[in-house]
């Protein structure tokens, strides 16, 4: 039986060698042709990473081989391009990206899903060290968690952006699937569990119903809660898989968060400039979300005002959501601050009409970047 199943495999992996041989041909070839693109770029100061350029690449792939019949899903095409991609644009210049870390966190997950393993990942401890590594320059862009579907907006990034002369240049949604994670895998000695804050929101009812008498201890990340239980016996860490392979860790339960559909958004961001020659670097790709934060004056009506341009203009909301914020000059009255997400690119005819009437009734006005959606 043997002998008859090697004789059937062997012209088939002969076969598939022979493609393999291709393959690696067929990327040099590619490899080549981004090195020509990369000396073209060098010529007019154009950056190395064109997030537009790469969704378009992305979508025409997914079409084509959804157009073709697969077998292989759309999702592994797109894990597939994003490394190689990732590996010829590091023929061009290697880029470096800061996150939240320590390795193993979900905002490392969503720099390699986003930027491919071809890259340097500096990782910080908190988001604001992230904005200030790209800010001076120590990074190229950095990528920041912007809000949980379960748990809501990410405070501290919104106020960063509200701040930051950054903008965002591109988006990923990660699935947050939680593990309850210890060094031997069993609960035994254990006498806490350690997770950043919004982790332990998200896993609360579990929690409640399985260990209601262990003190719950936040960390500023759940790779940190993981990084100590892998030294602690007595904690336990609530991570993902990421974080349990890179510390060793074993799960003593899985799928732990309290909804199911539990998903991060992230957010890249960068600095904004020319491409050389006088080009926007913000350029569209097709399929983009635009991001802004407004004030409006405090009198009745005017939210309802500030709307008004989008819906005569055609444009759709994808986020509107307000938060407070302190005007030292009105004597301590509260004002609010409304962040929205719109479909389209700023410089889209329906979408720019709409904006230019929006900074008229504004009291403040920020565009944060145009991007390619996730």
């Amino acid at each position: 039986m043997a002998d008859s199943l090697a004789s059937k495999l062997a012209p088939l992996r002969e076969k598939i060698d022979a493609l393999d041989i291709q393959i690696v041909d067929l990327l040099n070839q590619r490899a080549r042709v981004a090195l020509q693109v990369g000396e073209i770029k060098k010529e007019v100061g154009a950056p190395v990473y064109r997030p537009e350029r790469e969704a378009e690449v992305q979508r025409r792939l997914a079409e084509h081989n959804q157009h073709s019949g697969g077998p292989l899903p759309n999702e592994a095409i797109a894990a597939i391009y994003c490394e190689i991609m990732s590996a010829c644009r590091n023929l061009e210049r290697q880029l470096v990206v800061a996150y939240l870390g320590p390795e193993g966190s979900y905002s490392e997950l969503a720099l390699v899903t986003q930027f491919g393993h071809s890259v340097a990942a500096e990782p910080c401890a908190s988001f604001d060290e992230v904005f200030r590594k790209v800010e001076a320059g120590g990074a190229d862009f950095g990528i920041v968690a912007v809000e949980n579907s379960t748990e809501g907006s990410v405070n501290r990034t919104l106020d960063l952006l509200l701040q930051t002369p950054l903008v965002i240049r591109g988006e990923v949604s990660i699935k947050i699937e939680h593990q309850l994670l210890t060094k031997s895998g069993s609960m035994d000695g254990v006498k806490r569990i350690s997770a950043h804050p919004q982790a332990l929101a998200q896993c609360l009812n579990w929690l409640n119903n399985h260990y209601p008498q262990l003190p719950r201890e936040p960390a500023s990340s759940n790779s940190e809660a993981a990084r100590y239980a892998a030294n602690d016996a007595t904690t336990a860490a609530i991570a993902g898989e990421f974080a349990a392979r890179r510390y060793s860790l074993q799960a003593v339960a899985t799928q732990i968060q309290d909804e199911a559909h539990n998903v991060t958004r992230f957010v890249v961001i960068g600095h904004d400039g020319d491409y050389g020659h006088g080009h926007q670097a913000a350029q569209a790709s097709g399929v983009d979300h635009t991001s802004l934060v407004l004030s409006v004056p405090n009198k009745p009506g005017a939210v309802h005002a500030m709307l008004a341009p989008l819906a005569k203009h055609g444009v759709s909301m994808t986020r509107f959501e307000s938060r407070p914020a302190r005007n030292k000059e009105s004597g301590g009255v509260w004002t609010y601050y409304f962040y929205i997400d719109l479909e389209g690119h700023q410089s889209d005819p329906k979408v720019a009409a709409a904006l230019a009437e929006l900074k008229e009734l504004a009291g403040f006005f920020k565009i944060l970047g145009s991007y390619p959606t996730s």
